[in-house]
């Protein structure tokens, strides 16, 4: 096998193969023998014809196309192996050169342009110290917790004056376009200044008092006649307003486990306590990325970030992108390209660190994220594999085992130099070794199943 590389771009190669006749041998035997088990020939049993016989009754050209079909991707495997290239998409090949006959002197040539993994250098972790906000809790976080819990307990009673924001409206709307009425509801909930249904909806509801009524225009935002100017007939029926429970160890009581307020208090303040921990672990980890890529201009490969923002797209409902307004192409884009750097970052440090992805890695992640989302660990990964996104899987799984080994190597620090201990986010190796997720197991024997069923 012959290979050369040629540079189109810092992220696309175009890698030109040829095939020794000897190297391709053994394609055009297994050509043969598939021919040979899907004809039949009077006197030869199906699957027993001489494999001259076949390139007599079919001709050379169908063997010889067959074996490139299967060929040309093993060969293709085996070029990007032996250049150490780390292929980011698709490749798109193009058979130059094929023989014609077994006395033909011409060897299989094709070439295949492929976006590869850019090579970047990360800095040294044996050192590196990064620093993080020292996790903090205000009185202020604790009223707000608090203030969440009491609205969870908190009634609604009628209020005899002009409606305004945070209030609870029972209103009637009919639109009309054209003096035809094209929607009407009655006895809608709606809490007013929450932006949840019509434009200029909360403006109209602002001062308004219980059986007046006004028209507004606004845009309507579903139905037949989406994204049409209709103008709004509104009536308020009635304006409620929210009352708290008082603070108080009654209401400790009815809403917890504990008899006073003060017990209550400081519960809810370790909560907030956890919660900050958690913050700092993520603060930790944007920036050791931001470490990793600090000083590096990381180039994206284009067809990838097309794609990727087409992805990011339609995740925003916009399924054609050549009709996305200017703001969702700059936010898609945006996101699309410090996902790929991201991406890019996390392969080359999982490289680095020699990370190795077991089996009950991927299905124990698997699994969790089919637990989160309440669905069965063994239809989650059954699905996985027949769809072909399994290698998906592996890479998120060696990218988040990368950054974790590599985040155990370096010191953190608060802004107030005390050492900032992750390990109960970062886990251990011992432990990583021991933790399973529940249905790992079953997940896992069902992934052996449908491995083994192809092959």
């Amino acid at each position: 096998m012959k290979i050369s590389v040629r540079n189109v771009e810092p992220t696309k190669k175009v890698l030109t193969v040829t095939i020794d006749p000897e190297e391709l041998e053994p394609h055009m035997d297994k050509a043969r023998k598939d021919i040979a088990g899907q004809v039949n020939i009077p006197g030869f049993r199906k699957g027993h014809i001489p494999g001259k016989l076949i390139e007599q009754r079919f001709g050379y050209s169908a063997v010889v196309g067959e074996a490139v079909n299967n060929g040309v991707p093993e060969f293709y495997n085996t070029a990007i192996e032996q250049k150490k290239l780390r292929p980011m998409d698709q490749p798109k090949i193009d058979v130059k050169d094929v023989p014609e006959s077994r006395e033909d002197s011409k060897k299989l040539k094709f070439t295949a342009e492929v976006e590869v993994r850019p090579e970047i250098e990360l800095p040294k972790l044996e050192g590196m110290e990064i620093e993080v906000p020292a996790p903090a809790v205000t009185d202020e976080d604790v009223d707000r917790r608090l203030d969440s819990l009491r609205q969870r307990f908190s009634t609604l009673i009628s209020a005899d004056r002009p409606a305004k924001k945070g209030d609870f409206a029972n209103i009637d709307l009919n639109a009309e376009i054209d003096g035809d009425t094209v929607d009407s509801q009655e006895g809608i909930s709606y809490e007013i200044g929450s932006g949840t249904m019509l434009n200029g909806l909360d403006e109209a509801l602002d001062g308004l008092s219980a059986g007046e009524q006004t028209t507004f225009e606004s845009t309507l935002e579903g139905g037949d006649h989406e994204g049409e100017k209709a103008q709004i007939h509104l009536t308020l029926n009635s304006v409620k307003e929210e009352q708290l429970p008082d603070l108080d160890d009654e209401f400790a009581k009815d809403a917890s486990e504990f008899d006073t307020l003060d017990e209550l208090k400081a519960d809810i303040r370790k909560q907030c306590e956890t919660d900050a921990q958690a913050r700092q672990a993520t603060e930790a980890r944007d920036a050791f990325m931001a470490k990793l890529k600090e000083g590096e201009d990381i180039p994206v490969p284009k067809g990838v970030l097309e794609n990727t923002v087409n992805e990011h797209l339609r995740s925003m409902g916009v399924q054609d992108a050549s009709k996305a307004t200017k703001e969702q192409k700059k936010e898609a884009e945006e996101s699309a390209e410090k996902e790929l750097r991201d991406q890019i970052v996390l392969d080359t440090l999982a490289e680095a660190q020699n990370v190795q992805v077991t089996q009950a890695d991927v299905t124990n992640f698997l699994a969790s994220i089919a637990q989160q989302y309440g669905m069965d660990p063994s239809n989650f990964i059954t699905s996985i594999v027949q769809n072909g996104q399994l290698n998906s899987a592996v890479q998120e799984v060696a990218r988040s085992k990368g950054m974790v080994e590599a985040m155990r190597q370096v010191m953190f620090k608060d802004t107030d130099g005390n050492a900032v201990d992750l390990g109960r986010f970062l886990g251990s190796d011992d432990a990583e070794e021991e933790e399973s997720v529940a249905a790992a197991s079953e997940a896992a024997a069902v992934a052996d199943e449908i491995a083994n069923s192809d092959k």
